[in-house]
């Protein structure tokens, strides 16, 4: 859906310059505004559908039309009719602010005070040993390799996917993890049961890279303009992903060298390791909602059983707030945090 230009008509009897670009639409300025400041490319799709859905709700009205009383009644439509969760709802609130304050230049004050859907506190999912045990030992392949690295590791899904090869160290058993979450670094632990199977992906991810390379590709997507930086850093071995995906595609962003749509082979997509957890749980028969972030709760949960501080969990997780960490200690020694039960004392 495309939006007609806002600029304003030449002047009755003046003809309009030819050779000059019409100004870009609103949602292509959108999204040029959240590439100029290096949002990530899931940021990006998910602000300008939001941003999209407003429009087409209100039966395309322009958002320079539109108020407060607008964006409540979008709001109040998400939550009401369509029962979305609170944070689907604050994301939608966060993309419409982004679209008033960034891109349309409009400080209203009343988009501050539009309501924000209160996030219910919910405990996490967490596996057993033995449940994790029974999970990982019905994955394969590469996702599940990278399920039983997030399990070991801590890592959320995209900083799996995200992992280039420069930043895991065999020697130290060690991952960098770059531009997590909060786009904050940060440095978690190499199991050494992965060790022998990472060795072997990278094996294979190098073989696909060589392959590439001799086809006249090759070039990874590199963070901010180290492209221009350093020209031919998206041709290095260092730089490719861990786990690249079995297919090339067209990347969607232009070179920022060129201009030009490059063909790449991006990481593995994430629905593959989403779909092999569901299909993992499905056959170990755990009774219990499994997602790939349920591994991240499950790693922390079991080091603090393991008797480690749980301010070294913290920075492991990447958590900016040890409160943040503390969810983690309602499963700690015995269930129903630690009370015997009077039945039990009968």
């Amino acid at each position: 859906m495309t939006l007609p230009p806002r600029s304003a008509p030449a002047p009755s009897g003046q003809p309009e310059v030819e050779g000059t670009a019409p100004p870009p639409k609103l949602l292509d300025r959108m999204r040029i505004h959240l590439r100029t400041r290096h949002y990530s490319i899931r940021t990006e799709e998910a602000y300008v559908d939001w941003a999209r859905r407003f429009i087409l709700f209100h039966r395309k009205r322009h958002p320079q039309d539109m108020g407060a009383a607008e964006v409540e009644a979008f709001l109040s439509y998400l939550a009401v009719e369509r029962h979305v969760a609170a944070s689907t709802q604050n994301q939608a609130k966060a993309a419409l602010l982004y679209l008033y304050k960034q891109v349309l230049g409009m400080d209203l004050p009343w988009l501050d005070e539009v309501i924000q859907a209160k996030r219910p506190k919910r405990l996490p999912v967490v596996l057993t040993p033995a449940e994790v045990r029974s999970l990982l030992m019905h994955t394969e392949g590469t996702p599940g390799l990278v399920i039983q690295l997030m399990y070991g590791t801590g890592l959320r899904l995209m900083e799996a996917l995200r992992l280039r090869v420069k930043d895991v160290e065999f020697a130290r058993r060690e991952i960098t993890v770059r531009e997590g979450k909060g786009n904050k670094d940060r440095v978690t632990v190499l199991p050494e049961n992965l060790i022998a199977p990472l060795q072997a992906q990278l094996q294979k991810a190098r073989a696909l890279h060589e392959k590439d390379l001799a086809a006249g590709l090759g070039r990874v997507l590199l963070p901010h303009a180290l492209a221009v930086k350093y020209p031919n850093a998206d041709q290095a071995w260092a730089w490719q992903w861990v786990f690249p995906s079995p297919v090339r595609s067209t990347d969607p962003r232009p070179d920022v060298r060129t201009g030009e749509l490059l063909e790449r082979r991006h990481h593995v997509y994430p629905e593959s390791v989403q779909r092999g957890v569901r299909e993992a749980a499905r056959r170990a028969e755990i009774a219990k909602p499994v997602s790939p972030h349920v591994l991240r709760h499950s790693f922390a949960t079991h080091l603090l059983q393991a008797g480690y501080d749980i301010r070294t969990v913290q920075e492991l997780l990447g958590h900016a707030d040890v409160s943040t960490t503390m969810i983690y200690t309602h499963v700690l020694n015995k269930g129903g945090r630690g009370i015997l039960s009077p039945l039990d004392a009968l």
